[in-house]
């Protein structure tokens, strides 16, 4: 079978191998800003302001500002008190856990990504969310314990499925409980300028939240963030990962914090092309979520019946080495409506690979 793993080149809208050009739906730029030719003038412009990188720490007597200023800005955006940046999604998730975990009992939800694990793979019993949610509510408000800290993605990205995290609202008001969500995958991608999963309800005094990201995906920046109450943040910021891990390149931020443009019309491309692909396989059996760009399948064959095609998806076991594939279309901004169709019609002409 031909092999994909030793590319030269972007992973954007055309992957070229051997001569062949193959539209490719994998991945997770799903806002293509990894190849978008105005973005990345906006990138060297930051290049031609601030350098390759920043040799300096957050702790270093001489500072950028354009550090706090992105921080400012990414509460603001996505509506938090207070935010603190890392160079990657990977640290955001370390640094929360093993600032925040001390003296609170450390639940996981089923797939919690690697980033938040303390060290070895938490063993969760359940494997549907909706179980173990409400487990974990009974067993938080019949411990004796007072003090815990629940973390879980906000989105399963593979399958896919959105979490529903209103039933902690029936935590017991004696209980305090510390919410750490990861939204790697869904900040600035399932909504516009917002994290996927609305939390007002669950804003109460004994609940405190913390959503961290990395920005990688839909954001198009080698970055992750802490989102959360100054207080929290500030504890963040006394940390030794925070404290002696390089920061993200400052040519990097300043294409973001420049590119809220650039993000938006991306964020439309990209919305329209998956309403588009949903509408036009509402026939099929794909696994999908309203305005997610991801549609999956387990079907086994779907990977090389595209293939034949030209047409290039992500696939491999899951959830274990030795599960059957999980065939995962990613659509991004950068597909043409035709590209969208093309697609479509292999998908409905070979639906009985994917019914």
């Amino acid at each position: 079978m031909t092999s994909f793993r030793n590319l030269d080149q972007t992973t954007g809208r055309i992957i070229s191998l051997d001569g062949i050009d193959y539209l490719f739906f994998g991945g997770t730029a799903y806002l293509g800003l990894l190849s978008n030719p105005e973005y990345i003038e906006l990138y060297k412009s930051g290049i031609d302001k601030y350098g390759l990188n920043n040799g300096t720490s957050r702790t270093n007597n001489v500072q950028l500002g354009i550090y706090d200023e992105v921080e400012s800005h990414l509460a603001e955006r996505f509506g938090f008190q207070s935010a603190a940046l890392l160079s990657s999604g990977y640290l955001a998730g370390q640094v929360v856990v093993r600032s925040l975990e001390a003296n609170r009992t450390l639940l996981y939800a089923p797939g919690s990504h690697p980033a938040l694990w303390l060290d070895q793979n938490p063993i969760v019993t359940e494997i549907d969310f909706d179980t173990w949610s409400k487990n974990t509510v009974d067993f938080i408000n019949n411990a004796v314990e007072t003090d815990f800290i629940v973390v879980s993605n906000c989105i399963d990205n593979l399958t896919p499925q959105q979490y529903d995290f209103s039933i902690f609202k029936n935590v017991n008001p004696n209980k305090n409980l510390l919410l750490v969500l990861d939204d790697s995958h869904g900040i600035g991608v399932l909504h516009k300028n917002k994290i996927s999963t609305d939390l007002h309800n669950l804003r109460k005094s004994n609940i405190e939240i913390v959503v961290l990201a990395s920005l990688a995906k839909g954001m198009g920046t080698d970055a992750g963030v802490v989102l959360a109450s100054k207080e929290i943040i500030a504890q963040i910021k006394k940390s030794p990962i925070f404290n002696g891990a390089s920061p993200t390149a400052p040519a990097a931020l300043y294409a973001l914090i420049k590119g809220e443009k650039i993000y938006a019309e991306a964020f439309d491309r990209m919305k329209e092309n998956t309403q588009l692909l949903a509408k036009l396989t509402s026939e099929t059996n794909l696994s999908h979520i309203p305005d997610f760009p991801v549609f999956s399948s387990t079907k086994p064959f779907l990977y090389r019946n595209l293939l034949k095609h030209n047409i290039l998806i992500s696939s491999f076991p899951y959830p274990l080495a030795t599960s059957p594939l999980l065939n995962r279309i990613v659509i991004s901004a950068l597909h043409t409506e035709n590209d969208v169709r093309h697609l479509s019609e292999i998908l409905c002409s070979e639906k009985s690979l994917i019914l």
